[in-house]
């Protein structure tokens, strides 16, 4: 009987035991499953606002020198790449047909002085008379007008830029030469409708060029387009850009960038935004009374390891920056580290 009391013992002890290990063990497993995150409180910065563009050098003007009418060419004073001056000869045509047109003037003015004569003798009629006064002022005209284009001169300063014609060609479809204004040449860029406000005619700008590193040329803000592109939601603007030395040639990649001044937004750190899979929406996790939130957010600009945000996330919040893949909103965390000061990047240059 003692023996079986001692086992009932034992037994007891060790379900005791059991117990409270199991309770223990359950403790621990509780705490373990509460995710452990960092997090870091963020605040509100003045972000300069500064947008860099893409765009492609353009003349500033491009003229087609062409014919009035089909015409043999006598003769092309300039070739590709010739530099020219506003009112320079460039092209010689053929005056045959101004030949002929003065013979025909001449053979007109005698049939209209002899239908004058015959009504001052009353053998002729005002109609005809005035029938023959009409025609012969459209021959004069003609004429004056084939005299100014058998020189073609150039309207403006620029580069010969294409030639499509040779000495003794016809002139057809095509410009016999096409000049372009390179001083000042031009950039467009197609800026978004909401930055409509900020950009105003005369606002001096930063281009740069590829092909020249990091050297920085100053624009203008020569025309801001007045529609805007219902498909693509921008709006046309056209930048001026001195050339002098015509180093800058068309066709080359320019970067534009505008600056808007400077704007207080919420700074984040870049580990903070998470990814949705599937879309482009960003989100960050913000900590509060020992939850998360799943706050989306619409992204700024870039500022070194850090981002702007436009929206999603309040002045002086925390914000997980690590443990955010076994995150879900509304989660119960962990904190591994104190909320620290947010640090200040020494590069505030913001990118597009």
């Amino acid at each position: 009987m003692k023996s079986i009391n001692k086992f009932i013992g034992m037994a007891c002890v060790s379900a005791l035991l059991f117990s409270c290990s199991e309770k223990k063990d359950n403790a621990a497993e509780q705490k373990e499953e509460l995710p452990l995150v960092s997090i870091e409180k963020v605040m509100e910065e003045d972000v300069p606002q500064i947008v860099s563009y893409t765009a492609t050098v353009e003349p500033f003007k491009t003229n087609n020198i062409s014919a009035s009418s089909s015409n043999r060419i006598k003769s092309i004073l300039v070739d590709v790449g010739s530099t020219v001056a506003a009112g320079q000869t460039v092209a010689v045509l053929d005056a045959v047909n101004i030949d002929q047109q003065e013979i025909r003037i001449a053979n007109m003015k005698r049939e209209y002085d002899r239908a004058v004569e015959l009504l001052n003798i009353g053998g002729g009629t005002q109609q005809s008379v005035d029938q023959l006064k009409t025609e012969y002022d459209a021959a004069v005209r003609a004429l004056k007008n084939m005299k100014e284009n058998v020189t073609l001169i150039s309207p403006v300063a620029g580069v010969v830029t294409a030639r499509n014609y040779d000495p003794g060609d016809m002139t057809g479809q095509l410009p016999i030469l096409t000049i372009e204004q390179q001083n000042p040449v031009k950039v467009m860029v197609n800026i978004s409708e909401q930055d409509y406000a900020k950009v105003k005619q005369g606002m001096k700008v930063k281009v740069t060029l590829d092909v020249y590193g990091d050297e920085e040329f100053e624009g203008t803000v020569y025309l801001v387009h007045p529609t805007i592109d219902a498909t693509t939601r921008t709006f046309t603007t056209e930048v001026t850009v001195p050339n002098a030395g015509n180093r800058i040639r068309t066709g080359m990649f320019a970067r534009v960038e505008f600056n808007y001044g400077t704007m207080r937004h919420v700074v984040v750190p870049d580990r903070a935004i998470v990814k949705q899979s599937g879309s482009g929406n960003k989100y960050v996790y913000v900590y509060k009374d020992g939850k998360v939130s799943y706050n989306q957010v619409q992204l700024g600009q870039r500022l070194g390891t850090r981002y702007e945000l436009l929206s999603g996330v309040e002045n002086n919040s925390d914000v997980v920056i690590t443990g955010q893949t076994r995150l879900a909103d509304g989660a119960r965390v962990e904190i591994q580290n104190a909320p620290a000061a947010p640090a200040v990047a020494a590069d505030t240059t913001a990118t597009k």
